[in-house]
């Protein structure tokens, strides 16, 4: 009878203690095939993993030309984590660039975020610019500088 409790009490913790929910996020020129095998490995492991693909990349048939905020591009993050239950935490994984896209959704959903993971990415302050930035942005028109817009509006024209 002990042994029998103490099973049933074993199943009852593996099926309570759920394993984590990882959301990974690419960084520039990629999308979320770029996590392929890891995605893989970590679902044969038995976590539950979402790749995302944010504005004009991966399977996201917007032109990336089009694509002209920070906050357009990082949008399909954001509406993710909106969509989580309230009681749902989940880990980010960030690569590259995608270390700019995992910052801005720890300022906004840190409630349903329990770990943030910087894979060779940008970790920036929120809000950061150099010189260097604003002569960038003021220089030329390419697509990788828009991140950047709304800090620099903000802090150079008021």
């Amino acid at each position: 009878m002990g042994e029998e409790f103490a099973e049933e009490m074993e199943m009852k913790v593996k099926t309570t203690l759920k394993k984590p929910h990882f959301v990974m996020i690419h960084g520039i020129s990629g999308g979320g095939w770029c996590w392929y095998k890891i995605r893989c490995l970590m679902e044969n492991s038995g976590y539950k993993v979402s790749c995302i693909d944010l504005k004009g990349s991966g399977i996201d048939q917007t032109d990336p030309n089009t694509v002209l905020s920070f906050k357009e591009y990082n949008n399909p993050l954001l509406q993710f984590l909106s969509s989580l239950n309230d009681n749902e935490k989940v880990i980010l994984v960030g690569h590259s660039a995608g270390g700019l896209s995992l910052t801005d959704a720890i300022h906004k959903f840190a409630k349903k975020i329990s770990l943030a993971v910087y894979v060779a990415a940008t970790m920036l302050k929120t809000g950061y610019v150099t010189k260097e930035d604003i002569k960038d942005v003021s220089s030329s028109n390419t697509r990788t500088t828009f991140a950047l817009l709304p800090c620099i509006k903000q802090k150079y024209t008021n």
